[in-house]
């Protein structure tokens, strides 16, 4: 299966992984736990690129946890694989942080796995808020397209 065509405008990021052996299985195939850490890396490469990193949404007053995640394995990896793992932003509306990420091979376009998800902004007392915090409204009028 070849990687899907992202619209050209979307904003992504990458970061590439290497599969280690502390991730595998007796089957050498990665363990299903390893998945969220990979995508973890990819919101933090994404959160470097594009300025809204989890130090800098803190340093607004806010945390921004995760309320859904979600995985579709495609292919299994193998130790020894270098991967690549790629996340878009996913705009909406809400006050709501929403991404897709592919696992892809970046020599062959294989995808091995696929997901999302969503998060959410919280005030330091850990009420959820409903608005779209002011950072995070200037942040979307910076950086989508129009």
């Amino acid at each position: 299966m070849k990687n899907t065509k992202v619209p050209e405008n979307t904003l992504c990021a990458s970061c590439p992984i290497d599969i280690r052996f502390s991730e595998v299985d007796s089957m050498n195939v990665v363990w299903h736990g390893s998945y969220p850490l990979y995508f973890e890396d990819a919101r933090e490469a994404f959160g470097k690129k594009y300025n809204l990193g989890y130090l800098y949404i803190r340093s607004q007053i806010f945390f921004a946890p995760l309320v859904e995640l979600n995985f579709h394995y495609k292919k299994p990896l193998t130790y020894g694989q270098k991967v690549e793992t790629r996340i878009y932003y996913i705009p909406c509306d809400a006050a709501k942080i929403k991404f897709q990420y592919e696992i892809i091979n970046p020599g062959t376009g294989e995808v091995h796995a696929t997901g999302s998800s969503v998060q959410v902004f919280i005030d330091l007392n850990y009420n959820l808020v409903w608005e779209n915090p002011e950072f995070y409204t200037q942040w979307k009028q910076k950086y989508l397209p129009r």
